[in-house]
């Protein structure tokens, strides 16, 4: 769901930077207030898994196309609306500067769509709610905890997805491209980002169950009862478990993502080559909005990106999809922890 710039006038462009550096600001402003350093190491680790779970498209069934994970509802769950919302930008920005994915002018549009819905609406009204309700049992229950998880993993997917998908066609419509209808484009966006929530959804319970397990108080909002799962492993030893998941699926499993669109180009251009339809039917060469501030933007991108739509430049070898995946994932985490560290966050407070 990475909007590229030629779907964004400057003026809706500059608008979502605002908006997505209030809601930064707030987030640093709040994450200075928390004292917990074990967060630190946690947070490079799930920033870095994002990333390279973001790397992989997987293909929904029958329509020719794909989706990929967004992450916000995993990171806040793992790290709280604030730190999740910081280590979002941290993957976009890393992910739009160094592998020219998603647009620079579009940045802002895309931290909003992809990081504040899941990481603050799928936190304080999804994930807080559903862990502290009564459902499926007595709080301090493993057992229902884990189905609490389960359940405010995918309607939090699911329904900060759905919220996302509409924002671009929102933000699409505002920027005036004549090409998209309103109607008709939400039609396309909604339903397949509906699949593709569900399957994030999936993906995010699984991540969150097995950290439940291992260290239940890395789980914000987990019931730290008397029936509380026990842990299973040293904080150490489940930090580089998911370390070694983050460089396993952005060096190896990369390789095997769906090459079908993922729901926006999908609903965009369609998927005629396999034999799908062709949905919006715009000319993927030329479309949208181009102004002088989208071509500065590209120009940009063009010096800053080395390794661009996550491989080697000007080559085919597989080598680049491999290092794009290892590379990118180490250098979320390092800025995940070098932020950390000039903001203060997670410092241990003084002794009286």
């Amino acid at each position: 769901m990475h909007m590229a710039d030629a779907l964004l006038a400057p003026g809706v462009g500059a608008a979502m930077y605002v908006a997505s550096g209030v809601a930064a600001g707030i987030s640093i402003y709040q994450l200075k207030k928390e004292d917990d350093p074990k967060r630190l190491p946690v947070m490079a680790v799930s920033a870095a898994l994002v990333f390279a779970g973001q790397m992989i498209n997987y293909t929904i069934p029958g329509t020719g196309s794909s989706g990929h994970m967004c992450g916000g509802m995993l990171l806040s769950a793992l790290l709280g609306p604030y730190a999740g919302f910081l280590s979002m930008i941290v993957i976009l920005a890393i992910q739009c500067l160094f592998f020219a994915d998603g647009g620079l002018l579009a940045l802002g549009a895309n931290i909003w769509n992809m990081a504040f819905y899941g990481c603050f609406v799928g936190y304080f009204l999804i994930w807080k709610p559903i862990l502290h309700s009564g459902l499926f049992g007595k709080r301090g229950d493993a057992a229902a905890t884990r189905a609490k998880i389960i359940t405010a993993s995918i309607a939090g997917a699911v329904i900060t997805l759905q919220m996302g998908a509409f924002s671009v066609v929102l933000e699409t419509s505002l920027s005036g491209i004549t090409e998209l209808p309103f109607g008709a484009f939400a039609a396309l966006m909604q339903p397949i980002h509906l699949a593709i929530g569900l399957v994030e959804g999936l993906i995010t319970a699984a991540v969150l169950v097995f950290v439940y397990q291992s260290r239940p108080e890395l789980i914000r909002e987990a019931d730290a009862g008397t029936g509380q799962a026990k842990s299973g492993l040293s904080l150490k030893h489940t930090v580089v478990i998911l370390a070694v998941l983050a460089a396993v699926t952005g060096g190896l499993f990369s390789h095997f993502a769906s090459s079908n669109p993922d729901g926006l180009e999908w609903a965009l251009f369609g998927n005629e080559e396999e034999g799908f339809h062709a949905n919006m039917g715009l000319d993927e060469e030329h479309f949208g909005v181009e102004s002088k501030a989208s071509r500065t933007a590209a120009a940009i991108q063009e010096k800053t990106s080395f390794l661009p739509d996550y491989a080697f430049a000007n080559s085919e070898s597989a080598m680049g999809t491999t290092v794009s995946g290892i590379v990118g994932a180490g250098m979320v985490a390092a800025a995940a922890l070098l932020i950390c560290m000039l903001g203060g966050f997670f410092r241990k407070k003084r002794r009286e």
